[in-house]
């Protein structure tokens, strides 16, 4: 497992957001959005709720 996708997913998490934590990481915000899809698939987990431009962690996230 590659460590990439859970430096994304702190960083999400502490700011509340996909963008924000794109903005922190110097990274483009559609490569964190693929990066986290990714490793929901790999986890077959969901680790965000997804509400209109707000997000917020699941149980498991």
């Amino acid at each position: 497992m590659d460590i990439k996708p859970l430096r994304y997913f702190q960083a999400i998490a502490e700011a509340n957001s996909f963008t924000k934590a794109a903005e922190r990481l110097h990274v483009a915000q559609p490569a964190i959005s693929m990066a986290i899809k990714k490793l929901e698939a790999e986890l077959d987990l969901t680790l965000f709720h997804r509400h209109e431009r707000q997000i917020s962690l699941t149980d498991e996230g």
